[in-house]
């Protein structure tokens, strides 16, 4: 009887079986197959040394055949859900159940069991081994995938609760509703008590429970949002206010199978709505009394109340924006490391499928998938603030008419784009490429107002604004405006069209994020996005640049030329030291380092690094992730600097900018990048004197 366990890179038996040849031949077969053998004495033992990290077991029949296998069975069946330990029974009666009567009740207790019949060759045995190790390692490859998107779940479960926000799934045709310990709470439940969906709607309030009703019958009907606020009667008899949002999940057919949502106490809210509606209205009715004295004071009263309504809302949506901001980036930075992952080994793969077309296309296009992924978490980034601006003077009519092949193509041959610009315009002082991407982003909206066709227009003008306002400074800016002759927007939808994640096209066809971040980069860049809009008759986005100053325009310098990277320099052999605190990233990196002809070391964390480099090894180059629990890269740089003053030194980073207080002067190279760009960031630093 053996068992194999799984550790870095050896597998280790574990022997128990009457002595015999066949026993020692076993032994001796996993041990030349890479695997290391150790005896156990008895079925105890055996079941004793069992558990997650085993790889496989080898059990011999004649063990088996007087044994008491509860243990064994109770050990079988307690293992986690990820789990199914193979085994391996050496008979010596006929093999499997259908020679070997009491192989069936081996099969019964073993579960996932191979027979092998002896005599036996030891090419079958070691065969037979091997497969049962492969399939082991899938099993923990199925962990690692589990324990990943648990954490994801943790993640977000952390993120509602500090939101305070309850979560909650209703299944349309069973109406089974499914909720969390802060979803019931919100309607007065313990975290022990249930709420269904009918104890649902019991307790909300009679005044509000049709209109609920109707608002759940819509949502299913259009697939519109789900949004809506309610009184709740509480089990105790209070009175409590509850905000509801949801959207439709569809099955694979289209059919809306569940409304899945959030749920806020907004009580205390609406208890300070109502009093400021109480005190207003106080106001109003004493102003109407008062004499002509008191006019002036009462106008100074109702201008307070405006200013203090306008920056509670300001604070409520500052507060919401920080907290999706905060969630989205973190979970942007996570998926890009992923989208590391996928592409780098996308690419290697292509190498090896050069001959099959079908391969080829299909990897082709898992690539450019991912590359769509790479660019939402650029720009999520950006709209969580996690990407640094690159300001500086940028000539609007140089970028525009660099991007006009670009949006011609973008927008189809049923479009016509024309250009009106402005002679002597200044440059205007913002970061050329995001800017680009707003103008994209401006124009495809456009594009996607007018499905039959239409046109439209860039302008580009200079505007003085001699006094300042609530949302613009005193000065001169430069407008960019981008007008369509489409469909138009209703007021409610112009309202809330630069809101985050809201959006007017169908489901798959569009983030929400594009005007959202427009918005935030004109607020960046001190400038303003200004949208009007008719049904009917088209929509106008116009972006305020501020003009660059005359210093900023004397001062910038011409980009420094990126040297030519022959591939001779890029096949250069090196012995290299690869950080990443993520196993597939790393993984993926190595892999590609060594089909690029490098000797690599792999370090899981900064202190792992100090320790290869503190055994005195000797490596050309160390490429480190930057954001790494314990030690970042910054952190690890330095002391490495520290250790060896002469090695050289890559960081890889999703983000454009390094946080305040990490100035270091080493190359950066960006998240996800291909094996192209790693070989070109390579050789330019081997290139470096």
């Amino acid at each position: 009887m053996g068992v194999a366990t799984i550790s870095d890179r050896v597998a280790t038996v574990l022997v128990l079986a009457p002595a015999g040849r066949d026993a020692q031949i076993a032994a001796a077969l996993l041990v030349e197959a890479g695997m290391a053998s150790v005896s156990a004495e008895t079925m105890v033992q055996f079941v004793e040394k069992l558990g997650e990290e085993v790889a496989f077991g080898v059990i011999t029949e004649e063990a088996l055949r007087s044994a008491d296998l509860k243990a064994l069975s109770g050990w079988i069946s307690t293992q986690p859900s990820w789990s199914d330990l193979p085994f391996i029974v050496l008979t010596q009666r006929g093999g499997g159940p259908e020679r070997n009567p009491a192989a069936a009740r081996l099969s019964e207790v073993l579960g996932n069991v191979s027979f092998i019949e002896r005599p036996f060759h030891a090419t079958t045995f070691v065969s037979v081994a091997r497969t049962a190790m492969r399939g082991r390692r899938r099993q923990f490859e199925a962990r690692l995938r589990m324990q990943a998107l648990d954490d994801g779940e943790r993640r977000l479960a952390t993120a509602l609760e500090a939101g305070r926000l309850g979560a909650w799934e209703l299944d349309l045709e069973t109406k089974t509703l499914t909720t969390s310990v802060m979803c019931r709470s919100i309607f007065g439940r313990g975290a022990s008590e249930t709420l269904s969906y009918e104890e649902l709607i019991a307790s909300i309030h009679p005044e509000d429970r049709a209109r609920m009703l109707d608002a759940v019958g819509k949502t299913i009907e259009t697939g519109q949002d789900y949004s809506i606020e309610y009184k709740v009667v509480w089990p105790d008899g209070t009175l409590h206010w509850a905000e509801i949002r949801a959207q439709v999940y569809r099955d694979r057919t289209g059919r809306p199978v569940k409304l899945v949502g959030v749920s806020a106490d907004i009580t205390e809210r609406r208890r300070v709505e109502d009093q400021q509606r109480q005190i207003n209205e106080t106001l109003e009715e004493r102003v109407t009394k008062r004499t002509a004295e008191l006019e002036e004071a009462h106008a100074v009263v109702m201008s307070e109340v405006a200013q203090r309504e306008k920056a509670e809302e300001q604070l409520r949506q500052a507060l919401k924006m920080e907290a999706i901001g905060q969630l989205t980036g973190g979970v942007a930075h996570d998926f890009n490391n992923l989208l590391m992952a996928v592409l780098g080994n996308l690419e290697l793969l292509r190498k090896h499928v050069d001959g099959d077309a079908k391969a080829v296309r299909l990897i082709d296009g898992a690539v450019q998938g991912a590359r769509r992924g790479a660019s939402l978490t650029q720009r999520l980034l950006a709209f969580a603030r996690r990407q640094d601006l690159q300001v500086g003077p940028v000539d609007l009519r140089k970028l525009v008419s660099e991007m006009e092949d670009l949006l011609r193509r973008s927008v189809g041959s049923a479009i016509t784009l024309q250009s009106e610009i402005a002679d002597d315009l200044p440059p205007a002082e913002a970061d050329s490429n995001q800017l680009e991407l707003a103008l994209l982003n401006l124009v495809v909206n456009a594009r996607d107002a007018m499905p039959d066709g239409g046109t439209i227009t860039i302008r580009l003008d200079v505007e003085d604004r001699p006094t300042a306002t609530d949302v613009l400074s005193a000065g001169r800016y430069l407008m960019l405006s981008v007008t369509d002759t489409g469909i138009g927007m209703e007021p409610e939808t112009l309202r809330k069209a630069i809101d985050p994640f809201f959006s007017t096209k169908e489901l798959g066809k569009g983030t929400g994020l594009g005007l959202s971040m427009i918005h935030g980069l004109a607020i960046q860049l001190k400038g303003a996005l200004q949208l009007s809009s008719r049904p009917g008759h088209g929509t106008t986005a116009v972006l305020r640049l501020p003009v660059a100053r005359a210093s900023d325009i004397a001062e910038k310098a011409p980009p420094p030329e990126v040297p030519t990277i022959e591939k001779s320099e890029r096949s250069e052999a090196l012995r290299i030291l690869m950080v990443d605190d993520d196993a597939l990233i790393a993984m993926s990196t190595v892999d590609m380092l060594e089909d690029l002809g490098h000797s690599v070391v792999e370090a899981n964390s900064g202190r792992q690094a100090l320790g290869v480099l503190e055994g005195g090894d000797a490596f050309d180059l160390m490429i480190t992730d930057f954001s790494m629990p314990g030690m970042n890269g910054a952190e690890l740089a330095r002391q490495a600097l520290a250790l060896r003053p002469d090695l050289r030194i890559l960081i890889a980073t999703g983000y454009a900018e390094l946080p305040a207080g990490t100035e270091l002067n080493i190359p950066r190279l960006g998240k996800p990048y291909s094996q192209d760009q790693l070989a070109t960031e390579i050789a330019k630093i081997v290139c470096q004197p």
